[in-house]
């Protein structure tokens, strides 16, 4: 049972983990170089596998195409964190569910930010509410892993490389089974 979730993941990413969705890299690359980014600035495990897993909604369906091909936002954001609520504790599904809603803020607070997006990320942008309002920005600043999800926001903006090298798929699996079901809550550990 344990493991039922991440072979249902990985087989997601045997799919599609090929496709570009707009962006230099694949979405294999993309996450994998996502969750090094974190790892490289500090993040603790339940971050790594939120690098890992913040666009598994994109390989769900048609998710990922959606965009550039319908010109709709699929939320893959609420994709991808109802698939893993279920499996992981809220220190991976919360950044995941909120990494979308970082990038609004981001473009909200910073002088530059949006216009350092890639093409793909602005149109994605766009559909999914432009730049936060004060209120919305108050109310994101007020979620418990709010910190959690700008850094990996920040990691998401910098793992596009097309051939940045960096550990395999298959080298996560027992930082995965380590987090599937254990409740891990970075909140009581501080």
């Amino acid at each position: 049972m344990t493991t039922q979730v991440i072979d249902e993941i990985y087989a997601l990413f045997a799919a599609a983990g090929d496709e570009h969705y707009g962006e230099n890299a694949t979405q294999i690359q993309h996450a994998l170089q996502v969750a090094e980014l974190v790892r490289q600035a500090g993040g603790d495990s339940p971050l790594i596998a939120a690098g890992l897993l913040h666009d598994v909604g994109q390989l769900i369906g048609d998710a990922g195409h959606a965009a550039e091909r319908h010109g709709i936002d699929m939320r893959h954001e609420m994709l991808g964190n109802t698939l893993l609520k279920a499996h992981f504790p809220p220190a991976v599904t919360e950044p995941v569910r909120l990494h979308v809603d970082a990038k609004r803020y981001l473009c909200a607070i910073e002088p530059g930010y949006q216009t350092s997006l890639s093409a793909a990320s602005w149109l994605s942008l766009t559909l999914q509410g432009g730049a936060m309002t004060a209120k919305e920005r108050a109310t994101f600043e007020a979620e418990p892993y709010f910190a959690e999800a700008v850094l990996l926001r920040r990691c998401d903006d910098g793992g596009k490389r097309k051939d940045w090298v960096v550990p395999t798929l298959d080298s996560y699996r027992p930082l995965l089974e380590r987090l599937v079901g254990s409740g891990y809550d970075t909140r009581a550990a501080r």
